[in-house]
């Protein structure tokens, strides 16, 4: 499709509004889900913060395929995509619509791939985890983009700018997964208190001034890091959704970090609002 009929598509299908921030979100233990603390207090913060999207995109840690996908049925089901947690978390759901309408129009949108329209996964938890808190009526369509497992770190951040011109079409897009996040070395008697490694505080304090000094090349080629990085990547998963956020700054805005905690040494909760 050329880049007119694209911007023709676009335009019908969603009309201008307010330009929408963009969310990266820490969600640590699917637990956050069900439990109350400080973080997911001020994910309840910003649905009173934020704008009432009509659409949520979310780019989630839990989602990856060879190739990348988007989510275009009516009515997604919640995964519960973990295992020994309590019967409690079993019976979470989170009946949110999803929008055919704006899985086609990502399609369209992005040219740096071919985008394949998906009917199977539903909304991980990664995804519904955190947007219930943020949205508890299950009343704003979510959407969710895969992360390509065979593409590089450059290849997610310049994917992640192509979704630009939905944050003026009312959609939402929210990166869900940790900054740091190596299950090897949790100290699983500390997830529930603030606690670090030497080498995850590190990587967490680099990270922080990379993005607060909007040095976005060196978090794109955090394999150059050191050995904080290392330790703190030992897979790019929960990592990549952030390359996405960060992507879509634009130029004069703003990055608002939260949520700024290590729990249990090596999961970093530290989170940011774009605008």
């Amino acid at each position: 499709m050329s880049d007119l009929k694209t911007l023709r598509s676009l335009n019908e299908s969603l009309p201008f509004t307010q330009k929408m921030p963009v969310l990266f979100l820490g969600h640590g233990s699917p637990m956050n889900a069900i439990e109350e603390n400080e973080f997911v207090s001020n994910f309840r913060r910003l649905g009173k913060e934020v704008a009432r999207p009509k659409v949520i995109l979310c780019i989630s840690a839990h989602w990856e395929t060879k190739g990348t996908k988007v989510t275009a049925m009516q009515h997604p089901t919640t995964i519960h995509d973990f295992g020994g947690f309590p019967q409690a978390l079993f019976d979470v759901q989170y009946p949110a619509p999803g929008s055919p309408e704006l899985a086609q129009v990502t399609k369209e949108l992005i040219t740096k791939t071919d985008v394949a329209l998906d009917h199977h996964w539903g909304l991980d938890h990664g995804a519904w985890s955190v947007i219930k808190h943020i949205y508890p009526d299950a009343d704003v369509p979510v959407i969710q983009l895969s992360l390509d497992y065979t593409k590089s770190p450059k290849y997610h951040f310049e994917l992640g700018q192509e979704l630009e011109k939905l944050r003026h079409k009312g959609v939402l897009i929210v990166g869900s997964g940790n900054v740091v996040h190596n299950l090897r070395k949790v100290k699983w008697n500390k997830l529930n208190e603030t606690y670090a490694w030497d080498w995850a505080e590190e990587a967490n304090e680099k990270m922080k001034s990379f993005i607060l000094d909007g040095n976005y090349q060196a978090l794109v080629d955090y394999g150059k890091q050191g050995s904080s990085f290392a330790l703190s990547i030992p897979t790019p998963e929960h990592y990549l959704p952030l390359l996405y956020v960060l992507g879509l700054k634009e130029k004069n805005e703003s990055v608002a970090l939260f949520n700024d905690k290590m729990v249990g040494g090596s999961i970093g909760m530290l989170s940011l609002k774009i605008d």
